[in-house]
């Protein structure tokens, strides 16, 4: 889009680097009608970033209508006002706008990017007000939906990565809400009455945070807020999400005709406000989020070529999101590649990284700090973040300090209090493809 220029995108690093060494003024405030206002005033483009997040992610499914939460976000900009779905695009092309956002665990976003100059600004915010305010929710739309979503869901279902991950938040998460999956009767239980219900009860105030980044006054700012959230459905607060239980160990093995088999290996991991955030995720980098450097890739490929690639990771999430761990390798070195990895957690949970290794993961993780903050849209995530989930304001100015101070033994310490093997859960979907395996069991 011309009015977005390539200029102007060039000098985003440039401009927004020194924003974020010299750390984030982050304003906040709270509406009239009770939403919370995130905002980092900043001059250094003609742009606009706005993000407004609701406690309506697909935990707050009800049972039986997995994917309600995703279509009721996926229909916002199908239809709203007296605008249909082709009106939305032509006035975002119209004014130059782009509208983003979508679904997780916990929360749906609508997010809207704009060129701060008045006449664009005030043409796409007018389009937002009216997306979040009234949506129309077109059936014959749901329907098309609907239809896509099976479609796409059967083809998924094809492929062992998809059949792995589902089973895998199956038997770390059960009956809680994060383990609910749509299924092709989920999808077709869902109504109109059901999105539109589903809008009224999450989409409301006193369930929002606003957050904004770019080009606009305090006054500005205020007066956008208010005109968002005036005119949202109320409905009460965020009835919240019940906590995870822990997994029990578990071994599950799937069938299926690929040469390569998927493993996933973990178990429920940590909150937002966990704790132990900081030592398990900068120790995560040395077991296996640092790619080429992490012991996983290090024992897994380059030792034992196992496996092209070998990761871990913890996801953090309102209530405890996944640890998990994952490598793709052929059929008849699965039992191998597992008891590598078994042995690599096991040896990394009794030490801790070494002296040199953990002082390699912080000094990864400071020194790129800036890079994560390096344009408005970088800024807009992680201050919708802290908005939603409600962290300190000085939540980012924190982080180089508190991974600075990090040591082995509180890195050690985490892993062994956090990650257990009586909670781990091993899915091993394909691999039966895989003719060396064939040929083996032939024999």
């Amino acid at each position: 889009m011309q009015k977005l220029s390539t200029f102007l995108i060039a000098l985003t690093f440039v401009l927004l680097s020194g924003m974020a060494r010299a750390g984030l003024d982050i304003q906040l405030w709270t509406t009239p009608e009770g939403a919370r206002v995130y905002f980092v005033q900043t001059d250094a483009l003609p742009i606009l970033d706005v993000q407004v997040d609701f406690a309506a992610g697909s935990a707050f499914d009800p049972a039986g209508k997995a994917s309600l939460a995703s279509f009721t976000r996926g229909l916002l900009d199908s239809g709203a006002g007296e605008l249909d779905e082709d009106a939305i695009a032509n006035r975002l092309a119209d004014v130059g706008a782009q509208m983003g956002g979508g679904v997780d665990d916990d929360r749906a976003s609508v997010s809207l990017r704009t060129l701060s100059s008045k006449a664009e600004r005030d043409g796409a915010v007018n389009l937002l007000v009216t997306l979040l305010q009234q949506p129309t929710f077109p059936a014959a739309v749901l329907e098309r939906e609907k239809k896509r979503a099976v479609a796409d869901l059967q083809q998924a279902l094809t492929q062992p990565g998809t059949i792995a991950s589902r089973r895998f938040t199956e038997a770390i998460y059960g009956t809680h809400p994060y383990g609910r999956l749509a299924t092709a009767a989920s999808i077709d239980e869902v109504s109109r009455e059901d999105v539109v219900g589903f809008y009224k009860t999450h989409y409301t105030v006193e369930r929002s945070s606003i957050s904004m980044v770019g080009d606009l006054s305090r006054s500005e700012a205020e007066a956008l807020a208010a005109r968002i959230s005036a005119g949202l459905p109320r409905g009460g607060a965020d009835d919240g999400i019940p906590p995870v239980p822990m997994s029990a160990a578990a071994d599950i093995r799937v069938p299926h005709p690929s040469a390569q088999a998927h493993i996933m290996i973990g178990m429920p991991g940590i909150k937002r406000e966990d704790p132990d955030y900081y030592p398990l995720l900068i120790g995560n980098y040395v077991l296996g989020g640092g790619g080429f450097v992490s012991r996983l890739m290090e024992e897994v490929r380059e030792k034992r070529g196992y496996a092209y690639s070998a990761y871990s990771y913890f996801a953090p999430q309102q209530e405890a999101g996944p640890f998990q761990i994952g490598l793709q390798t052929k059929g008849s070195q699965v039992d191998d590649a597992l008891a590598v990895v078994a042995q690599t957690l096991k040896d990394f949970i009794a030490d801790g990284p070494t002296e040199e290794e953990l002082a390699a993961a912080r000094d990864y993780t400071i020194n790129g700090f800036g890079l994560r903050l390096d344009s408005n849209r970088k800024v807009l995530g992680y201050v919708a973040v802290i908005g939603f989930y409600q962290l300190p304001l000085d939540w980012l100015d924190q982080y180089p300090q508190r991974v600075a101070e990090l040591t082995v033994a509180q890195v050690r310490d985490a892993f062994q209090r956090r990650v257990k093997p009586e909670h781990l859960v091993r899915v091993v979907v394909g691999g039966d493809g895989d003719t060396t395996q064939a040929t083996a069991a032939a024999q």
